[in-house]
């Protein structure tokens, strides 16, 4: 079956669908049973605790390598049923961020909310900037190339963040398989100034960052990174998602800001997704079937006023 011919079919149940058919809730109720559209029976779950010990460490890592990596544990949430609907999105011809119209996604975030508190000084708005991505080292896959996400004016003037990401793998992310490198702060000379689109690091200090479920990753957004390249060796795909989070007391970084907290409704989700779509698609070329749903979904009604400014 060939790419355009895979994205118009619901391979999942033989059925034709057409561009009206994904912004219907039962294609996404059929599709992935055991996850929830509204209401999830997993909201209730804490998020992290943080001491104030906790607290100074985390703001003092971020503030001198730039990043933290952390855990929970153990999500509370149906890993295995999120990866499979990851893997189904993408036979299907669709990206795996689409995965993001069920609500367990979007708890991945909640639950570190009080992480990403304390490195924003408080109360912090989500970005409309978010993505997955499934890195396959059987078709040879990779993470995306190295970048900043934001440069140095991602940053206040005593090196704290005005911003940060929050990357969470779903399965194993191994050297082998593509997981993230960085290149700490305190070792990057271009970092933090205007000059930092040149790289001048010494190879030596990149540092690959292997993480399991349970674990976190969050950068402030001057930090180089990426993901790497995956080795045919590399066995299982790694399963990630990213968030992006900026203070309350700066302009938008990006527009509609989300109330932290908050989980985008159906319809919002779908409108998000569309925006997340055609937003990177200097990343991703899509083909016409594809850009015509991401336009659907991007233009689809957003009906509940929860996002500052709507």
């Amino acid at each position: 079956m060939t790419h355009d011919a895979a994205l118009m079919q619901n391979s999942m149940t033989g059925n034709q669908f057409d561009t009206n058919s994904i912004l219907r809730p039962e294609w996404w109720q059929n599709l992935a049973p055991s996850l929830s559209l509204s209401n999830s029976p997993y909201a209730a779950i804490k998020p992290l605790a943080m001491d104030a010990g906790s607290e100074s460490a985390i703001r003092q890592l971020v503030l001198q390598e730039g990043y933290v990596q952390g855990s929970v544990g153990q999500w509370q949430l149906p890993l295995t049923d999120m990866v499979n609907v990851v893997v189904k999105l993408k036979a299907a011809g669709l990206m795996p961020v689409f995965a993001l119209a069920y609500e367990e996604f979007w708890l991945l975030a909640q639950q570190l909310g009080n992480v990403v508190n304390t490195l924003l000084g408080g109360e912090y708005y989500m970005l409309p900037d978010f993505w997955m991505w499934h890195v396959d080292p059987k078709n040879d896959e990779s993470g995306w190339k190295p970048h900043r996400d934001k440069s140095h004016h991602a940053l206040l003037a005593d090196g704290m963040p005005k911003s940060v990401t929050l990357w969470i793998p779903l399965t194993a992310a191994t050297t082998l398989n593509g997981c993230m490198y960085v290149v700490p702060a305190d070792r990057d000379p271009t970092y933090g100034t205007p000059n930092d689109k040149e790289w001048r690091f010494a190879y030596q200090d990149v540092r690959a960052l292997p993480a399991v479920p349970g674990d976190f990753l969050i950068w402030n957004q001057a930090v180089l990174h990426w993901g790497s390249h995956a080795s045919r060796r590399g066995g299982a795909a790694r399963v990630s998602i990213a968030f992006e989070f900026q203070r309350v007391d700066i302009p938008p970084m990006n527009v509609p800001l989300i109330r932290a907290g908050t989980i985008p409704n159906f319809a919002q989700r779908l409108n998000l997704i569309g925006k997340q779509v055609l937003q990177y698609k200097h990343m991703y070329p899509l083909s016409p079937e594809l850009a015509a749903i991401a336009n659907a979904m991007a233009i689809a009604p957003n009906t509940t006023p929860f996002l500052p400014g709507s």
